[in-house]
């Protein structure tokens, strides 16, 4: 019976432990992608490490956060993830980090979920009305000032807005290398589900649902439907 129960429990425990940010073994793991074939692990793809003695400190710097990225005309919303692949010194170190600039008057980063990570949001700049939504449907938001920092639980769909008069800036830290991140509007609407799923789920017309799909483009060539 004991040996049963064991088997259970590891059973329940393995799925989640392969899930996770595989931890670290060692201080830290700057990878040498000139050495050696790349490991898989899960859904992260590292290499060997470099020998420690041969790094310095700029291994462990990064300035790519230092401007905004490209902003969207449609949404006022710039982007900047930086996990491993950006920045090598976070490789193995289980977590990852992202600047979020969005322009005054209405710029949005709109609804959203990263399925493998929990968000802290730290406003750097600007006024920002910033929330999620829970599984049973509940609101959770408030509107952050300069130096005010919001938690969005791992897998929740979470959003924020500019209700300032100035370009606001957010930083996003992750805990984990790879968050991931499934934007819900271009996800349904630009993905190609079928029209009649979409007409009956949301109550549209084809006209007005041929309105919505044309600001996201064609669908991407990913449809694996039997």
């Amino acid at each position: 019976m004991a040996r049963h129960h064991a088997l259970l429990l590891l059973a329940v425990l393995l799925p989640a432990a392969a899930m996770a940010d595989p931890d670290a073994l060692q201080d830290f793991c700057v990878p040498d992608a000139g050495r050696g074939r790349p490991v898989e692990l899960g859904l992260l793809r590292t290499y060997p490490c470099r020998n420690p003695a041969n790094l310095t400190a700029g291994d462990f710097a990064f300035s790519g956060v230092r401007a905004a990225g490209n902003f969207s005309a449609a949404t006022g919303f710039a982007g900047v993830a930086v996990t491993p692949a950006q920045f090598p010194g976070l490789n193995t170190l289980g977590m990852s980090f992202a600047r979020a600039d969005l322009s005054a008057a209405g710029g949005v980063n709109p609804p959203h979920y990263h399925p493998r990570a929990t968000e802290t949001a730290l406003v750097l700049a600007g006024r920002v009305y910033a929330g999620f939504v829970d599984t049973g449907g509940r609101l959770f938001a408030k509107v952050l000032d300069k130096g005010d920092v919001m938690v969005f639980p791992r897998g929740m769909v979470h959003f924020q807005l500019n209700v300032g008069d100035a370009p606001a800036t957010v930083y996003g830290s992750f805990n984990s290398e790879n968050p991931g991140i499934v934007r819900i509007p271009a996800t349904v609407f630009g993905s190609g589900i079928r029209d009649a799923v979409l007409e009956r789920s949301f109550g549209l017309t084809p006209a007005e649902l041929r309105r919505i799909e044309s600001k996201f483009g064609p669908p991407k060539k990913t449809e694996m439907e039997d």
